[in-house]
C-alpha cells in the first residue's frame, strides 16, 4: 500500500504541475489522470470509466487568467485510484469516487492559490536582480516555482488518497441504493454539467448549435448500434 501511495503521489505530483507550471501538454486533464491513476492501481478500464465522466464535469472549466478553478490533474488522479480499487464496481463506487475528486479538485484550486501568492512574494524578494535582468535569478525562480508545484501536487494527492481510501470501503459497505440509480444518478450529473458548459460555448452561435446537435445524434446512432 506504502508503494502504490507513494507513485499514486508522485503522478499526482506531476499532472498537477501539468495543469499550470509544466508541460501543459493536457495530461491533467481527467481522461487522461484518472486512466493514469487506475493503471498504478492495476485498472486502467475502471480509471477511464470515471474519468469519463470527471471529463464531463471538467468541461465547465476555463482555466485562464487569474480566476481560480479546480485542479483537476492531481483530484482525477485520486478518483481513478479510488474507483479502479473495487474493480468490481459495486453500487456507489463511481458516486464516492466522483465526491472525492470534487473534494480533491476544490482543495487543490485553493492550495494553487496559495502557491501564486508565494510565487509573487519570492520573486518581491528577488525584485533588484529581476530589474537587472539577472538570468540567474529568474531561472531559479521558475525551478523554485516548478518544484513547489510538484511538491504541491504529491502531497494533496497522497493526503486525499490517505483519507479517501479508508472512507470509500467503509461507505461501500453501508451502500444500499441500488448500483443502476446511483450510476444513473452520478451520470446525470455530469452530463448536466457538460451541457450547461456546451451551451454557454455554442448558444450564441446558430451553425455551432448544428454541429453540437449532429455531433451527439451521431454518437447516440453509434451508441444504439454497438
Amino acid at each position: 500500500m506504502t508503494t502504490a501511495l507513494l507513485s499514486l503521489a508522485l503522478l499526482g505530483g506531476v499532472l498537477g504541475m501539468d495543469t499550470v507550471s509544466f508541460p501543459q501538454a493536457m495530461l491533467s486533464r481527467p481522461l487522461v489522470a484518472a486512466t493514469l491513476g487506475g493503471a498504478l492501481i492495476g485498472s486502467p478500464e475502471g480509471g477511464l470509466f470515471i474519468g469519463a465522466a470527471l471529463e464531463l464535469i471538467a468541461l465547465e472549466t476555463l482555466p485562464f487568467g487569474a480566476s481560480r478553478y479546480p485542479e483537476w490533474g492531481s483530484a482525477s488522479v485520486v478518483g481513478g485510484a479510488l474507483f479502479a480499487s473495487v474493480p468490481e464496481h459495486p453500487a456507489g463506487a463511481m458516486t464516492l469516487a466522483l465526491i472525492a475528486s470534487l473534494a480533491t479538485a476544490w482543495v487543490g484550486g485553493w492550495t494553487m492559490v496559495k502557491l501564486r501568492q508565494r510565487n509573487a512574494k519570492w520573486a518581491a524578494r528577488s525584485r533588484n536582480a529581476l530589474d537587472a535582468g539577472a538570468r540567474g535569478t529568474v531561472i531559479g525562480l521558475q525551478l523554485r516555482g516548478m518544484t513547489a508545484d510538484l511538491v504541491r501536487g504529491a502531497i494533496l494527492t497522497a493526503i486525499a488518497v490517505a483519507v479517501f481510501a479508508p472512507l470509500n470501503q467503509a461507505s461501500l459497505a453501508e451502500w444500499s441504493i441500488d448500483a443502476r440509480a446511483s450510476r444513473a444518478i452520478a451520470v446525470a450529473v455530469a452530463t448536466s454539467v457538460a451541457g450547461g458548459a456546451a451551451w454557454k460555448i455554442f448558444h450564441g452561435s446558430l451553425p455551432a448549435r448544428w454541429l453540437f446537435v449532429a455531433g451527439l445524434a451521431m454518437g447516440l446512432i453509434v451508441m444504439v448500434l454497438r
